[in-house]
């Protein structure tokens, strides 16, 4: 029967006693660097939404004057932000099936004029949008979008 024990020097270093000192200062412990920001193509790097946001005013007063024209409901749906990097009042998802105008109503009654993109999955509304229907950049709201 044979038990191999690895380690054994460990072992033997241990019961005769501490290693003598070589006389040698014991190197100084690495200083980590700093860590850099890293940041991904596309991303703004803590911009805020003002200097983002560059729809002219006569931009938003017209998407938000622009009245409701009967159209077909394409239904209801949670939106997130879209790239901000994206300029214009659009909304892109799933729901849409084929580019055009249309308009984006938020549960205040709210309504902001958007064009609207074709798209798979998830929706996502446009910066200028998000902020002309006051909702907050960091929910997920419900809206109505409408096709004319």
């Amino acid at each position: 029967m044979g038990l191999g024990l690895s380690g054994c020097g460990v072992v033997d270093t241990l019961r005769s006693g501490p290693v003598p000192d070589s006389g040698r200062a014991a190197p100084a412990p690495a200083v980590a660097a700093a860590p850099t920001t890293q940041r991904l193509p596309g991303m703004a790097g803590g911009q805020s939404a003002d200097a983002l946001d560059t729809t002219s005013a006569a931009e938003r007063t017209a998407a938000l004057a622009t009245p409701p024209v009967g159209g077909a409901v394409l239904g209801k749906v949670r939106v997130s932000l879209g790239n901000p990097a994206e300029t214009g009042f659009w909304l892109q998802g799933g729901l849409v099936t084929a580019a055009g105008k249309g308009r984006v109503t938020a549960a205040s009654g709210q309504s902001v004029a958007v064009d609207l993109r074709p798209g798979v999955g998830a929706a996502q509304l446009s910066l200028p949008a998000f902020r002309a229907l006051g909702l907050g950049l960091t929910d997920l709201p419900e809206v109505t979008v409408i096709a004319e």
